[in-house]
């Protein structure tokens, strides 16, 4: 074929196939390819083993996969691509490239791609690897996209500054340099998240606040508001990191330029937009609002047939929490047991989600509730919220059951009337805080409660009666009454007495004096 005979490509295809051609050579040629394996190992422990470790809750591996990723693989996301960006100034060819006929910009953009391309490779891989197994361990629920979409856009912004930094300031040093900036920017946000307000939420590692993160997106839709504000900062600084690339870009004409400037202009609008909006952010009972991108159909309780156990006091749960209920009805048994037929005692153990909630200073926090009895006719209603559950970390059906032990006590408390949601006297921590001395009536109360739980086998000392067992990680149990407080030894001899009677006497005497013993009315001396 002679060069006469050689058909013409037309201009417009010529100039539209350069740029992947050179995004093709870039991806086969690119410093991320190698680094793929060790991305790969990173994954693998630091994000796919955490989240295997935990229970197959959706909402659990979603959050862990977007704190986890972040942390691990910006750092050295950045660093690589600075590298990479860095190369033309590191090999003294700037000017060279310059007079190509692709733009310089064009061809920055096409390696900060391929660079990117590779680690979301891994990423999205990795996830849906994880996904894939949840799916088939999952009692209920699907996958929640938001936090994926957060750590994939984090993951092409850290590639996108690390990759501007090496282009902008090129050197030996900008590479680790920029791996440990984003590692320090990351871990001085997540000490800022609890050290300051609203405007702290919108770190990317950050996923619903304080909420731990079997607390949201179960029994109430997944609250979108923080994730979009989210969105909008990594793309607004991926945005504004390579539009300054084509700033600094010597040639490319008037209007490439132009783009340049409206990208970056743009790029810093939406992130200054995000940063405002988390300033408008509140927590709430299911998490963090933004009013300005709230949609009140999240507010309406997600819908759900529970899973119950067939007990003498039927136990139901959330059914993504299906594997637990075995674990659940065997601890709850034994006092549900003592108290079956007593007057105000529950039917029916349902679980809810979070039940109280409070600001904390400084900043907002969250208290969470422990049982409550409720409706006619009585049920209790048993958050799990808050609690370390079963396969979560390191955490073994017999931890979590002796978790459970504390919602024990405070059912024996709501019923004998001890317990309140969040009392005139709580705490910071959201837990009833008792009185060194008690009146009369009070210590007939806590007599009864120390008698029955010993009766159904627990283990309770003074500060674990008459407070609301919070569940909270973190927190720890509020002062009780002093053991030398002069009621001490009666109220000890009096719960000795009860829980020496036959269950036949014990229950008929809670079902004549129950009123009586939740009024105040019941003394130490007539308990039998």
């Amino acid at each position: 074929m002679t060069a006469a005979s050689t058909p013409a490509v037309p201009t417009r295809a010529w100039h539209l196939a350069r740029p992947g051609r050179l995004l093709r050579l870039e991806l086969r040629r690119n410093p991320m390819l190698w680094m793929v394996p060790l991305l790969a190992a990173l994954f693998w422990y630091g994000v796919y083993r955490p989240c295997l470790a935990n229970p197959p809750l959706w909402v659990l591996r979603a959050a862990t996969i977007q704190s986890h990723a972040l942390l691990i693989f910006a750092p050295l996301l950045a660093g690589v691509a600075a590298w990479t960006g860095s190369r033309e100034g590191r090999r003294h060819t700037v000017d060279l490239v310059s007079i190509t006929a692709l733009p310089r910009w064009a061809a920055q953009l096409a390696a900060w791609a391929a660079t990117a391309a590779w680690a979301e490779a891994v990423y999205l891989g990795g996830t849906a690897v994880v996904y894939g197994i949840t799916a088939h361990q999952a009692t209920w629920g699907g996958p929640l996209w938001w936090p994926i979409a957060v750590g994939a856009v984090g993951v092409a912004a850290a590639c996108a500054v690390g990759y501007a930094a090496g282009a902008l300031l090129p050197g030996r040093f900008t590479a680790p340099l920029a791996a440990v900036l984003v590692f320090v920017a990351l871990g001085a946000g997540a000490i800022w998240i609890e050290h300051n307000g609203s405007y702290a939420q919108i770190w990317p590692l950050n996923v619903q606040g304080p909420f731990p993160d079997d607390s949201y997106g179960v029994f109430y839709p997944f609250l979108p508001d923080l994730a979009i504000a989210q969105l909008m900062l990594l793309g607004g600084v991926m945005a504004a990191a390579l539009g300054a690339l084509g700033l600094a870009s010597a040639r490319g004409g008037r209007w490439l330029r132009g783009l340049a400037a409206w990208l970056t202009v743009a790029g810093v609008a939406a992130a200054a937009a995000a940063i405002g909006l988390a300033g408008t952010a509140r927590v709430e009972a299911h998490g963090i609002v933004i009013p300005a991108l709230h949609d009140a159909a999240s507010d309406r309780p997600v819908s759900y047939t529970p899973v119950c156990a067939r007990s003498a006091v039927p136990v139901c749960l959330q059914p993504a929490y299906a594997a637990m209920l075995p674990d659940v009805t065997a601890t709850l048994g034994p006092v549900l047991d003592e108290i079956t037929g007593v007057p105000g005692a529950p039917v029916r153990v349902t679980q809810v989600a979070v039940t109280s909630m409070q600001a904390h200073e400084p900043g907002n926090g969250i208290a969470f509730g422990g049982p409550v009895l409720s409706g006619h006719p009585v049920t209790l209603l048993l958050p799990l919220s808050g609690l370390t559950l079963a396969g979560e970390g390191n955490t073994t059906a017999a931890q979590f059951s002796q978790q459970l032990r504390t919602q024990d006590a405070a059912i024996l408390d709501a019923l004998v009337g001890l317990a309140s949601p969040v009392g005139p006297q709580s705490g910071s921590s959201g837990a009833v805080i008792v009185p060194a001395d008690l009146s009369p009536g009070a210590a007939a109360q806590h007599a009864i409660v120390s008698a029955m739980a010993k009766v159904a086998g627990l283990e309770l000392g003074e500060d674990q009666i008459g407070r609301q067992s919070a569940g909270q990680r973190g927190t720890g149990p509020p002062p009780g009454p002093q053991a030398g407080s002069p009621s001490s030894a009666s109220r000890l001899a009096a719960a000795e007495r009860f829980a020496a009677l036959p269950a036949a006497a014990r229950h008929a005497w809670l079902v004549t004096h129950l009123a009586a013993l939740r009024a105040g009315r019941v003394t130490l001396s007539e308990i039998p």
